[in-house]
């Protein structure tokens, strides 16, 4: 499994054009037009279905990694039970071939999994917007040097680098995995970001910040990366769903972390110890039923998103 090598659509025209900020779509028949650019964007927010949905199953999957290893504390991998024992009462997830809590497992694996997704996916928005915003407002022999730099990146087989990299690691961690994602993963991102921004530059209130003498970052910060809050936002939210698909892929195929529990890591175990032929289903299918929620609701979300910063995609 790869990073997501699509783009948010819903700030870029048809020459990667930021969609104009403040842009008013009309509202039903009867309703009172929301007043702002805050109000407008709140209002069809609400309104969005496939947005909604995203973020309710997003929020209750983050719920349960924050406060789940909280209420089952102590280690996950401890042998709790009978062996290959189905969901009851007592092991509401059953218990694995060594009698191990599934439950538990499942819980702090929830938490594991969103630690590299947020890691990596935020180190590689952060990389792709330096690079995007920094190639793309200055041009020249600058913007050159930048895209050489992305285009070595990107055409790197990233996984087969993370595969040696994690290979001769010694001592594995989830920290250490989500960095390398993050480093691996910002080319996409920051090709995006940069040709937005080659649109920005070229307007009005670019040319009056820069003739009125302000700097090169505060006009990125100030002027640029402001009319795209959405486009960035939106660009995080594939970040972070292509950083835990990488992780689960790396967890399964046993290069993930030495100590503790993933879902990935679940799937592994179960694999090796024949889960699926010994019909021991609650051993893998939480986990897979969980990395599937969690990225599916972060590209709802994404799709709902998409609609409620553009106009022209928006229901009214």
């Amino acid at each position: 499994m790869t990073t997501p090598d699509t783009e948010p659509s819903g700030t870029a025209g048809a020459a990667g054009t930021a969609a104009a900020p403040g842009a008013v779509a009309p509202a039903p028949a009867g309703a009172a037009a929301p007043r702002g650019a805050l109000a407008e964007t709140l209002y069809f927010a609400v309104r969005n279905g496939k947005l909604l949905a995203g973020l309710a199953v997003f929020t209750l999957l983050l719920l349960t990694a924050l406060i789940g290893p909280l209420l089952l504390a102590g280690d996950p991998n401890a042998y709790v039970g009978l062996a290959a024992q189905p969901p009851s009462g007592e092991h509401w997830f059953g218990t694995t071939h060594f009698g191990q809590d599934v439950f538990a497992q499942f819980v702090h694996g929830l938490r594991a999994t969103f630690h590299v997704g947020a890691l990596g996916g935020g180190i590689a928005a952060v990389i792709g917007m330096v690079v995007g915003f920094t190639a793309g407002y200055r041009g020249g022999i600058v913007d050159e040097i930048l895209n050489a730099l992305t285009n070595v990146v990107l055409v790197l087989p990233a996984l087969a680098v993370l595969l040696v990299i994690n290979a001769y690691l010694g001592v594995r961690s989830l920290t250490v995995q989500a960095v390398f994602i993050g480093l691996t993963s910002w080319p996409w991102a920051a090709r995006a970001i940069r040709a937005q921004t080659l649109s920005l530059r070229a307007r009005d209130f670019t040319d009056l910040a820069r003739l009125s003498g302000v700097s090169t970052w505060k006009i990125i910060t100030r002027e640029i990366a402001p009319n795209m809050s959405s486009y960035l936002f939106m660009t995080f939210i594939l970040l972070f769903g292509g950083a835990i698909l990488i992780g689960a892929s790396l967890d399964f195929i046993g290069l993930g972390p030495t100590q503790g529990i993933s879902l990935g890591l679940m799937l592994n175990n179960a694999a090796q110890w024949n889960a699926l032929h010994l019909g021991m289903w609650w051993w893998f299918v939480p986990p897979g039923a969980g990395i599937t929620a969690i990225v599916g609701s972060l590209y709802v979300m994404n799709v709902g998103l998409d609609e409620v910063f553009n106009p022209k995609l928006r229901e009214t």
